[in-house]
């Protein structure tokens, strides 16, 4: 390698160095030129002179050692042995290599434009032995000269004091869009050495617009009074910044600017837009743009008053851009379908609201309805009290305002319900002496309705309870004549035991006991009925 020291070998050890009478070093420069002479047993001698002068040495196995290399080495080297009995000469061809020093790419293009060749850059491997063979590489790819798109040149300078060689390669390059940020590089390989890559460098690619789109930027469907931005991309590099937009039948030119806003959008806005290139307005892009509405009207509104029985009609009417849905609440709760009211009754009371959807778009309407009329009473009834001593009259009715109750008797515990969608309940007890008819009265504005029952007596009761203790007293009496019949007829039973001396008396004892047991038996029945 240059610059390195040479050791040069002689015999190999083909002769033994025992049979060695004497080593001469020489090489050929037009007549042979020595350059270190030993005989055995003896120093060597250095004969060199010229440019090995205090260069050569002689090492072990008598090799050659010649330091610092030059290109001028590049030479036949001769090492003469001779010996006892023959003489021989081996002769050594010397070549030396250096590698280049380090790649590096210069004079660089500031852009590359696509489809035009252009001097990508220069690539120098300087101080080379032998001189250097560059390639150009694209992201690790070597690039062949095609003499259209890719066009490579080299030179090689040889120094003529070293005599080492620069190798300069030049590369024109068509670039295309696809090298935006591709690495270019430039390498050698040296026979006796590592590859050695540059470092690698990128271009701008510069090209005119080919393409060019229009988009609106909008967080949704755009709806009236919102603002709609236009943004206008084309793909040239470096990109264009100034644009023209066609806003339906106007025209209006942006600089450095790729949008345009238009504030508070009507439905009129809807349309299509366009945006071109100001340089070259043949190349343009278009878009639809629609805004979106939704307009209803209901009717009635407000606070609408109607008699119970009537009709009213709703009248819905939907304004939109697309397909919209229909939802209704009263009285905030969801109805199940629109409300139909061909006969009205006073639970058609209350608030009605209509929400009309479409899309992200919500519009609401609203109306009071209330229904009056003269009271009504739907039932007139009665019920048996718990204890069964007094009754309870229930009179229902509907009617609005909310109607007064009376009674054509009075009662006490008097209850009423809530007066619930045109409804109410009163009820009162009563505790009737007598079998009598009494009346429930229904008033308010409107009129007055009169329903009647009849309630009777309670009083059975009291009878009832006054037999029971009459039979109870004849029982406890009937039974109080059979004991003391009983008693007597033992008594007149022992009075006739004692007495059986007279014959009379006994016939006359025997008539007093046949009465007595037929008084008894009266009793008896008497007690049976």
């Amino acid at each position: 390698m240059y610059g390195e020291t040479l050791e040069i070998p002689c015999n190999i050890g083909a002769i033994k160095e025992e049979d060695v009478l004497i080593t001469k070093w020489k090489y050929v420069k037009g007549l042979a030129g020595d350059l270190l002479v030993k005989q055995k047993s003896q120093n060597v001698v250095d004969s060199a002179t010229d440019e090995y002068k205090g260069r050569v040495s002689m090492g072990a196995n008598s090799n050659l050692l010649l330091s610092e290399a030059r290109l001028s080495d590049q030479r036949t080297f001769t090492c003469m042995v001779v010996a006892s009995q023959d003489i021989r000469e081996y002769p050594v061809n010397v070549a030396i290599y250096k590698m280049p020093a380090a790649l590096e790419i210069s004079e660089k293009a500031e852009e590359l434009e696509i489809g035009k060749l252009t001097k990508l850059g220069k690539c120098v491997a300087a101080d080379a032995n032998p001189a250097a063979n560059i390639t150009w590489l694209k992201n690790n790819k070597p690039l062949v000269a095609d003499e259209k798109g890719i066009s490579i040149q080299a030179s090689v300078m040889v120094d003529p004091v070293t005599g080492l060689s620069t190798t300069t390669s030049s590369l024109e390059y068509a670039a295309e869009k696809e090298d935006t940020d591709a690495q270019f590089t430039c390498s050698t390989q040296h026979t006796e050495g590592a590859a050695l890559v540059s470092s690698p460098v990128t271009f701008t690619i510069t090209y005119s617009p080919e393409n060019i789109v229009l988009q609106v930027i909008s967080q949704g469907p755009l709806v009236e009074g919102d603002n709609v931005t236009m943004k206008c991309i084309a793909d040239g590099n470096p990109p264009p910044t100034s644009f023209n937009f066609h806003l339906m039948e106007t025209m209006v030119r942006v600089d450095d600017s790729d949008t345009y806003t238009i504030t508070n959008v009507s439905r009129d806005a809807t349309g299509e837009y366009k945006c071109s290139l100001i340089d070259n307005p043949s190349l343009e892009a278009s878009v639809d743009v629609k805004v979106n509405y939704l307009d209803i009207n209901l009717s009635p509104s407000g606070s609408i008053v109607k008699s119970a029985g009537s009709a009213l009609n709703l009248s819905l009417q939907i304004d939109a851009s697309g397909k919209s849905k229909v939802s209704w609440t009263k009285d905030n709760v969801k109805l199940d379908k629109e409300p139909i009211f061909r006969k009205l009754t006073y639970s058609d009371s209350g608030r009605y609201e209509c929400q009309v959807t479409m899309e992200q778009l919500s519009r609401k309407a609203s109306f009071e309805l209330l229904v009056e009329g003269a009271p009504v009473i739907r039932q007139l009834s009665k019920q048996r009290g718990e204890d069964g001593q007094h009754k309870v009259l229930i009179c229902e009715a509907e009617g609005f305002p909310k109607p007064a109750v009376s009674w054509s008797i009075n009662g006490t515990s008097p209850v009423e319900s809530p007066f619930i969608n045109g409804k109410i309940t009163h009820k009162i007890t009563v505790v009737p002496s007598a079998n009598l008819t009494v009346s429930c009265t229904v008033t308010n504005k409107f009129g007055m309705d009169t329903r009647a029952i009849n309630v009777s007596s309670c009083k059975y009761k009291v009878v009832i309870d006054q037999t029971k203790l009459v039979v109870g007293i004849v029982v406890g009496l009937l039974i109080a004549t059979m004991i003391v019949g009983l008693a007597y007829w033992v008594y007149m039973k022992k009075s006739k035991q004692g007495s059986w001396k007279t014959g009379e008396k006994e016939n006359g004892s025997s008539e007093e006991e046949k009465k007595l047991e037929e008084k008894v038996e009266e009793n008896s029945q008497k007690a049976e009925v």
